[in-house]
C-alpha cells in the first residue's frame, strides 16, 4: 500500500510570499483565521495574514477553539488530498464509509485488471497463504478467460453491422464489468480522496481501532503524512474503547437471539429489495413542506390544508414545484421531508456503487455466502455458469477455513458475486438522485435493477411526489407523461 499526500489547501497570499519570507505553508492558518471571524472585528484577509505570519500562534488558537471550546467545524476549513494506491476492495469499503469526504476510485468496469491483489498480514500460516495464492490465481485466470469469451459474444451480437471503435470499446467494457464478478475482494485498487481535517481525525481514530491490519496501516500512513503539516487539528488519533468495543459487545449481547436460518427465497435472490419503513402519508408531508416554505402558515395549518385538498389539487401543487425543472436540476429541499428505508441484498459488485451515495443512512452486515451469488446473465449465455459457481464455491471453502482462525479476514477471498444485507434509509430527494443516475441505460445492470425496484416501491407509497422518478435518458418521456408536454432542455454551454 502506498499513500501520498497529493495536496492541501493553503493561503494564497502565503503562497505568493513563500519564496520571499520564512513562511510555513499549512492549512492550519486558514482554519485559525476563519475561527476568529466570529470574535474579531478585523477583516478576514487581515486575520489570514496574521495567521500566516504567526503559525505557532495560529496552531495554539486552533487547539483552543477546536478542542477546548468544542468548535470542531473550524477543522473543516483545512482540506487534504491523498493518492491511495494498492489498497484492497475490502479496505476501500471501510474508507468510503466516511460520507462527508470525496472519493474517485479506479473502476473495474473500465480498466482491464492485471491481477494485483492484497495479502492480509493476518495470514501468517503458510498453508493458508498457499491456498490463498492458489485461489486468487484461479480467479484471476478465469477473469481473463471470461473477459475474452464475453467480448467475443458481445461483438458477434453486433455482426452484420459496422462497429465503430467507440462501440467496440463499449462492448469490451461490458465484458469487463461482467467478468469482474469472479474477482476477489482482495483485488487491488486505487483512489483519490479529498478529506477535511475534522473527518480525517475521525477516520484515523476509527482506523486505529479497527480489527484489520490493512486498515490500521492505512490510518498510520494518513496520520504520519498530516501530523507534521497540521499538528493542531489532528489530535485525537489513537484507538479508543468506544470504537474498538461497542460493536463486538453489541454482537455478543445479540448472539443469543441471533437468527441463523436464511430463507431459500432469499438465497435465490427473490425479495432482494424491500421497503421496510417509510414516512406515513409521504405525499402530504412534502406538499405541506412546500406550502410552509411559501406562506406564513404554521406546519399544522399547512398540513390540515393539504389533507383537505382533492387529489387533483395535490397533483397540481406537485407539478407546479417541478414544472421548470431541467435534467441537471435537483428537486427542492422540501422533498427531503419524507424518508424511505429499504432492506437490500446486494452483491459486492453492486455495493461498490451503492456506497457512493453518501447522503444517506447506510448500514450493512458482512458478506454471507449463504445468501448465494449474483451471476451476470452474460456468464450464463456463454455457458460458463457451472464453472463460475465452482470457483465461487472453492473461494467460499477457503473463506470458512480462514474464518476459523482469523474472523473477518476470509472476506478478502470472496468474490464480487457474493452478497450481503444492507439497510438504506434515504429521503425522496436523494432517491431522485439515485434514480436519475442508476436507472439510466448507461448505469451498470446490477445497481440499475436495485434502483428500478426502489423507485417502483416508492411510487406505491408516494404516487404523487414520486411520479417523476426514472433514469435521466427517460426523463423527457416521464415528464411528458406527467405534464403532457416536453421539458425544457438547455444545451451544454461550449467552452
Amino acid at each position: 500500500m502506498k499513500v501520498i499526500l497529493a495536496g492541501f489547501n493553503v493561503d494564497l497570499d502565503a503562497l505568493k510570499e513563500y519564496k520571499k519570507k520564512d513562511i510555513v505553508l499549512t492549512p492550519e492558518s486558514i482554519s485559525a483565521a476563519y475561527a476568529r471571524i466570529s470574535r474579531s472585528p478585523k477583516p478576514v484577509d487581515s486575520l489570514r495574514q496574521e495567521s500566516c505570519e504567526e503559525v505557532a500562534k495560529a496552531r495554539r488558537s486552533n487547539r483552543t477553539i477546536i478542542f477546548e471550546m468544542g468548535h470542531h467545524s473550524v477543522a473543516e476549513h483545512a482540506v487534504f488530498n491523498f493518492d491511495i494506491i494498492g489498497i484492497s476492495r475490502t479496505a476501500i469499503e471501510e474508507l468510503e464509509k466516511f460520507r462527508l469526504c470525496s472519493y474517485t476510485e479506479k473502476s473495474q468496469r473500465y480498466v482491464t485488471l492485471k491481477g494485483d491483489f492484497v495479502v492480509p498480514e493476518e495470514l501468517a500460516n503458510p498453508n493458508l497463504i498457499d491456498d490463498y495464492y492458489d485461489i486468487i490465481k484461479v480467479q484471476n485466470d478465469y477473469y481473463k478467460y471470461l473477459y475474452k469469451k464475453i467480448s467475443v459474444r458481445n461483438l458477434r451480437r453486433s455482426s452484420g453491422k459496422a462497429v465503430s471503435k467507440r462501440q467496440e470499446k463499449i462492448l469490451r467494457n461490458l465484458a469487463k464489468e461482467d467478468a469482474r464478478y469472479i474477482l476477489s475482494m482482495a483485488t487491488q485498487t486505487q483512489v483519490g480522496a479529498t478529506i477535511n481535517a475534522r473527518n480525517l481525525e475521525l477516520m484515523i481514530r476509527r482506523f486505529a481501532s479497527h480489527n484489520s491490519k490493512e486498515i490500521n496501516e492505512l490510518g498510520k500512513k494518513l496520520y504520519t503524512l498530516v501530523h507534521k503539516i497540521a499538528p493542531s487539528i489532528i489530535l485525537f488519533h489513537k484507538a479508543n474503547d468506544y470504537d474498538q468495543k461497542t460493536y463486538p459487545e453489541l454482537q455478543g449481547y445479540a448472539r443469543r437471539y441471533e437468527v441463523t436460518k436464511i430463507r431459500s427465497s432469499e438465497q435465490r435472490g427473490r425479495g432482494d429489495v424491500k421497503l421496510v419503513d417509510h414516512t406515513p402519508d409521504g405525499d402530504a408531508k412534502i406538499l405541506t413542506a412546500l406550502l410552509f416554505r411559501v406562506t406564513n402558515q404554521s406546519y399544522e395549518q399547512a398540513l390540515r390544508f393539504v389533507r383537505k385538498m382533492s387529489k387533483k389539487k395535490k397533483v397540481a401543487l406537485f407539478k407546479k414545484s417541478c414544472e421548470r425543472m431541467e435534467l441537471y436540476d435537483v428537486l427542492l429541499r422540501e422533498f427531503e421531508f419524507t424518508n424511505l428505508t429499504f432492506s437490500l441484498i446486494v452483491s459486492a459488485g453492486c455495493f461498490g456503487q451503492l456506497k457512493r451515495h453518501r447522503i444517506a443512512s447506510l448500514t450493512c452486515q458482512g458478506y454471507e455466502p449463504e445468501l448465494g451469488l449474483t451471476i451476470p446473465e452474460s456468464v450464463i449465455q456463454v455457458g460458463e455458469e457451472k464453472e463460475f459457481i465452482r470457483i465461487a464455491k472453492k473461494s467460499e471453502a477457503l473463506y470458512k477455513k480462514i474464518g476459523k482462525k482469523h474472523p473477518g479476514v476470509g472476506t478478502y477471498i470472496l468474490t464480487n458475486a457474493h452478497r450481503k444485507r444492507v439497510l438504506l434509509r434515504i429521503n425522496l430527494r436523494e432517491l431522485y438522485h439515485i434514480s436519475r443516475l442508476r436507472e439510466d441505460p448507461t448505469a451498470q445492470w446490477d445497481i440499475r435493477d436495485k434502483a428500478n425496484k426502489m423507485s417502483a416501491l416508492a411510487n406505491k407509497v408516494m404516487s404523487i411526489t414520486a411520479s417523476l422518478l426514472g433514469g435521466k435518458s427517460d426523463y423527457p418521456k416521464i415528464y411528458r407523461a406527467v405534464y403532457g408536454k416536453n421539458p425544457k432542455i438547455t444545451e451544454v454551454p461550449s467552452l
